[in-house]
């Protein structure tokens, strides 16, 4: 077998010009197109991470956010309870407060109305055996008791000041004698003697009866009663019983 050469020569020489040409019109644009790409890509994906990376960063602020606002959230939560409690632990003693003092107002009340009512039992009580007492006292009038309360008419005179018997006997109006029956001319004159001589003057003496005595014998002037009778004595007795003093017999 014979070799040629020349020939292989000549298909080396073709296979480097279609070499050379492939690498000047192929491999080179596309060597060219494919860094392209390469460095688009490589811009794609740093564009991705950056854009990756700021997706991080909010969703950690996001994140950052949403805890806090779950924090305040809670901690608006446990204030309003908080003051929940407070205003209802508030509006207990309040509503406490408001049932004590109904009840204070309520227990002030009864104990009102109960010392009326005990008030009044006892004046109706007093009252009653006042008239019971009047009535039985009524009839025992007798001459002797009236005798008695005119010795204790005249004693009283005589302890009076001088100055209030001078003030009787210059009463403008005078003097009334009341007794409870009209009396006979001497009984008059015998009072009106002792009178006189126990004020230690001459004033204007004029006799009324008023049975509401029962018994017993009053002086009495514009400015001035002298009780003394067995009325005055259950008067002042149903005073007493109600609480209240006697205040000297000077009106």
């Amino acid at each position: 077998m014979t070799i040629d050469f020349w020939g292989l020569g000549l298909q080396a020489i073709n296979v480097l010009i279609l070499v050379w040409l492939l690498s000047r019109v192929f491999w080179r644009p596309v060597a060219e197109a494919i860094d392209r790409r390469r460095h688009t890509a490589r811009a794609t994906l740093d564009a991705a991470n950056t854009t990756h990376a700021k997706a991080d960063a909010t969703l950690a602020e996001v994140n950052e956010a949403r805890s806090g606002i779950e924090a305040e959230r809670t901690a608006i939560l446990a204030g309003a309870a908080t003051q929940a409690q407070a205003d209802a632990k508030a509006l207990l003693a309040d509503a406490q407060g408001q049932a004590d003092l109904l009840l204070a107002s309520a227990q002030t009340s009864i104990a009102r109305d109960t010392e009326t009512a005990r008030k009044d039992n006892v004046a109706q009580a007093s009252s009653l055996a006042v008239d019971i007492a009047a009535r039985l006292l009524g009839r025992l009038n007798s001459p002797l008791v009236q005798t008695a309360f005119r010795a204790l008419l005249i004693e009283t005179i005589t302890d009076m000041s001088p100055s209030e018997r001078a003030a009787l006997v210059a009463s403008p109006a005078g003097i009334e004698i009341v007794t409870t029956d009209t009396l006979a001319a001497e009984d008059k004159q015998s009072i009106q003697t002792a009178i006189i001589s126990a004020l230690g003057g001459t004033p204007e003496l004029t006799f009324v009866t008023d049975p509401d005595l029962i018994a017993g014998v009053e002086l009495r002037s514009a400015h001035f009663i002298l009780h003394n009778s067995w009325r005055a004595g259950l008067t002042t007795l149903l005073k007493e019983m109600a609480g209240l003093k006697e205040v000297r017999n000077v009106v």
